[in-house]
């Protein structure tokens, strides 16, 4: 109901009696003057409504912008909390393996083990519609990790490790990303390198073996992450990246897996005095379905090491990434090739000899070229009965020695594993996983061994 203001109120009332007066008066007049008289009061009684219309008007806006506002404060309060997002995933495995005690061993034993693999938590900040962030920790084995840190000061320089529990708490994403459009976006910050389909489909539900895959970490980085920067988008099905970051330190370069242990994670403060430079190009979504890709990866990395003067060589690596992914209806089907080389492999072997602190470790060669591949395919049965279960069946195989500089590349390294399992999926966001195998090695002497693996996996988000 509109409020009339009181003093209005008063001037309808008093000109009312007065142009009652005034009509009584006039009324024994000439007509032409009463016909004056009326006319002058008609017009200021159209005046005061007009007023009384545009006061009420007012009043009216009044409160519908003071409802506006109310309704902005409480939406703000609102989105402040829907700007937040919460994301994590994990998994829990046991696994029954035969393992040899060292490279000379041929006779295994067999052991169980339990791991609480990982707990990851992902947080995640939308400032406005063209910026964002995302900071995502992993907790590995339950433990919180090792600190490992170069002492220059010693007579040669030797590195300290402190262990302060079994596993490992690490940021494994820590990134800023300005995106105006789906055609162009910039992220900087500790970013994952799009090497290696593990750092796209990482999470439990991504991949069908029950840990990720053998012959990428023999090879690789898990889910490589490294500070820089980078430039991302999507063009008609097409999604392409282009990064700088920081390399790989050649000190802790290895027979068994190749450069995947020069990741500098381990250490306080990341040398960047050798960069690396990543390029990939995908047609499809490897994380929503079907798609092809292809990745290349190259950084000396001889630079980044702490006892720079032990070598004068680049120690240059290379990386080429081919994979592809058939995901359509109950089929199932992913692939990966990998093949790297490394310059100067035999002048790092030799200077990581002589490096003291660095043990365990096997110097006996360092692979010149390295290859690894993968296949995964499975049947989602939940298409044809009313169990969410998937099968499959996967190989992998790993050769870090693909190749030597000098000599004959031992085969000790070169590794199969052909594996079957199921998926069973109770809710949409757990994943039961079985998976038993075979692991072959190339080497005549040495037995196969057969293992067992079961591991239960999380997701969600709010």
């Amino acid at each position: 109901m509109k409020l009339i203001p009181r003093q209005t109120k008063l001037n309808i009332v008093a000109l009312t009696i007065a142009t009652m007066f005034s009509t009584n008066a006039l009324s024994a007049t000439e007509p032409e003057t009463l016909a004056a008289a009326i006319a002058k009061q008609e017009a200021e009684l159209t005046a005061l409504k007009n007023e009384l219309q545009q006061l009420a008007e007012q009043q009216e806006r009044q409160q519908e912008q003071q409802a506006l506002k109310i309704a902005n404060e409480a939406k703000s309060s609102s989105s402040a909390w829907e700007k937040f997002s919460f994301k994590s995933y994990g998994s829990v495995i046991y696994t029954s393996d035969e393992y040899y005690d060292n490279v000379q061993d041929t006779s295994p034993e067999r052991r169980s083990r339990f791991d609480l693999e990982r707990i990851v938590t992902e947080f995640g900040y939308q400032f406005n519609e063209q910026w964002d962030m995302e900071v995502e920790i992993e907790y590995e084995h339950g433990g919180t990790g090792t600190a490992l840190e170069y002492d220059g000061f010693d007579e040669f320089g030797e590195f300290e490790a402190e262990v302060e529990a079994g596993g490992e708490v690490m940021i494994e994403k820590a990134e800023i990303r300005y995106r105006p459009n789906d055609a162009f976006g910039v992220k900087f910050g500790n970013i994952h390198l799009p090497v290696g389909l593990s750092s796209m489909l990482h999470k439990p539900s991504q991949y069908l073996t029950v840990q990720r895959h053998k012959s990428e970490a023999a090879m690789l980085p898990a889910v490589w992450n490294e500070n820089g920067i980078g430039i991302f988008g999507e063009l008609a099905n097409f999604h392409y990246q282009a990064q700088v970051v920081s390399g790989l330190n050649s000190e802790y370069f290895r027979s068994y897996d190749w450069v995947a242990s020069g990741h500098q994670k381990r250490f306080e403060h990341v040398n960047a005095d050798e960069l690396a430079y990543v390029v990939r190009l995908d047609y499809g979504n490897f994380k929503t379905g079907s798609a092809i890709g292809a990745s290349y990866y190259y950084g000396n990395t001889s630079g980044n090491r702490h006892k720079t003067n032990k070598l004068s060589a680049d120690g240059t690596v290379e990386i080429l990434s081919v994979a592809g992914a058939f995901v359509e209806g109950p089929w199932i089907l992913r692939g990966q090739y990998l093949y790297g080389t490394l310059s100067d492999s035999d002048a790092i072997t030799q200077a990581n000899k002589t490096t003291p602190g660095l043990k365990p470790g096997n110097f006996a060669q360092l692979g010149s070229k390295s290859e690894a591949f993968f296949v995964e395919a499975g049947v989602d049965l939940s298409h044809f009965t009313s169990v969410p279960v998937t099968v499959f069946a996967n190989i992998d195989y790993s050769n870090p020695l693909k190749e030597v500089e000098t000599g004959i590349a031992t085969k000790r390294y070169e590794n199969t594993w052909i594996s079957a399992g199921v998926n069973y999926f109770p809710i949409p966001e757990i994943v039961i996983k079985a998976e038993a195998g075979v692991q072959q090695v190339a080497v005549a002497s040495i037995p196969d061994t057969n293992f067992f693996a079961l591991g239960v996996g999380y997701q969600f988000s709010i």
